[in-house]
């Protein structure tokens, strides 16, 4: 079962000011018009840049994209090599934003 961190849950712990470790897997044009922080590593490239990855493998890692697919495709990916404490964020930025947006 892979961890799952919903819109409403996030937004909490970014008012907080939580340190969080961001994995935004969407494209560069995509993370350039839109984020909300984090490190961007495409989807379609993460295979080949595990190396690049800031954090550790045993950090909270928070994978985002756009609607929550892409994010939940990488997750399986860094699962399967060792990272042992990644969360997707369901629904992705769009229901972040519609979450944001109602407060």
């Amino acid at each position: 079962m892979h961890q799952q961190i919903d819109a409403e849950a996030l937004s909490r712990r970014i008012q907080k000011r939580e340190p969080l470790n961001l994995l935004d897997v969407r494209e560069v044009i995509e993370y350039h018009t839109f984020n909300i922080g984090g490190q961007n590593i495409p989807a379609g490239k993460l295979k080949h840049n595990f190396s690049n990855i800031k954090y550790n493998k045993t950090d909270e890692i928070i994978v985002i994209c756009s609607a929550g697919i892409r994010s939940a495709a990488a997750q399986a990916l860094l699962a399967e090599s060792g990272f042992t404490n990644v969360v997707n964020l369901t629904g992705g930025l769009k229901a972040l934003q519609k979450h944001n947006s109602k407060q």
